[in-house]
């Protein structure tokens, strides 16, 4: 597989995918899905997955040279590595006793998605500090710039500051540091002020507490993570696009496009991360970033797999991206 040319940029980025809790995620494919009763699949597709997976797919295919860090455990966790190795992407595998997680997504041709999670093997205390100097060894590869991208859950076992105490660990090694995740791991990341959050409404209602359903809705929110520790906020309102805002901005911005009817939404958020990663990267202007995303995001409607998106879909959705301020009085979306 040929990788796609890179900006430059990029090149000299160092750019780190953490994975507390990967997984295997298999696709079963429908013509019609009854809960309840004997279902026959017309496709299956197993790939490596978890949030942090998707992220190194898509920066792949933007032309980046992602490095994936994450726990590996048992078959599963060797068939996620081998996976990544045929993606062509560098991993990194700190060994779990427990079998890594599967997942379950059961794709509707009517439409309907159903995911099954499961919650991952719990992880060792021994575990987590191998993990921690691995992540502290690769974060201090000397390079012109240095991004690290934190996305997903956390298994049992880690505790619930284990993403505050990555962050840290990357600020430590000069890097910039990016999450995406929920609950109560966002809330004590917060605190160790993450260069940037990119979340989704749901998770970013469950930490703000502001019922988030519109752009202005999501700015309130946003400048409520801001005011919590973060330096920037992107919130992700589905096919309404995305909200991003920074400290010291005086309006949030909203970018969006045309919605699209995509067979499956999963990877779309990773795929957003990815470009607003690589954005900074390659230095483009906050408003150029969030463009980019939301052109990724597009993207990922029209992949196969989740973040399997091409980079000519992304060349092409990104120009008819719309960006503006958020007022009081926006309705056109």
């Amino acid at each position: 597989m040929n990788k796609p040319e890179a900006h430059p940029r990029s090149q000299t980025t160092a750019l780190f995918c953490i994975s507390l809790n990967p997984a295997i995620d298999t696709r079963l494919v429908l013509n019609e899905f009854h809960v309840g009763r004997v279902n026959r699949v017309a496709e299956v597709h197993r790939t490596p997955g978890g949030k942090a997976a998707h992220v190194a797919m898509a920066l792949q295919a933007l032309g980046a040279n992602p490095r994936w860090i994450g726990f590996l455990g048992g078959a599963t966790g060797d068939e996620l590595l081998a996976g990544l190795h045929r993606l062509q992407i560098e991993a990194v595998a700190v060994p779990t006793v427990q079998e890594s997680r599967v997942n379950l997504e059961i794709v509707d041709a009517r439409g309907g998605v159903t995911e099954i999670l499961e919650p991952g093997g719990t992880i060792a205390q021994q575990e987590w500090c191998e993990f921690q100097r691995i992540c502290t060894a690769n974060f201090q590869r000397t390079a012109s710039k240095k991004i690290v991208l934190i996305s997903g859950s956390q298994p049992p076992g880690v505790p619930a500051e284990a993403c505050a105490v990555l962050l840290k660990l990357a600020h430590s090694a000069g890097c910039l540091a990016f999450i995406d995740s929920g609950g109560l791991p966002l809330e004590k990341a917060l605190a160790a002020e993450p260069d940037s959050v990119k979340i989704n409404r749901e998770e970013a209602e469950s930490v703000t507490e502001i019922v988030v359903n519109d752009p202005i809705s999501a700015s309130a929110a946003g400048r409520k993570l801001l005011e919590r520790g973060a330096k920037s906020a992107a919130i992700s309102l589905g096919d309404l696009g995305v909200v991003g805002i920074r400290q010291h901005d005086e309006c949030a911005l909203h970018a969006w496009t045309a919605p699209l009817h995509p067979k499956s939404t999963v990877g779309c958020g990773d795929s957003a991360l990815a470009g607003l990663a690589l954005a900074a990267a390659t230095e483009l202007s906050f408003e150029r970033s969030l463009a980019l995303a939301v052109a990724c995001g597009a993207a990922n409607c029209l992949a196969p797999l989740p973040a399997r998106i091409k980079r000519e879909d992304v060349s092409r959705f990104e120009p008819s991206v719309r960006v503006e301020r958020v007022t009081k009085k926006e309705t056109a979306w």
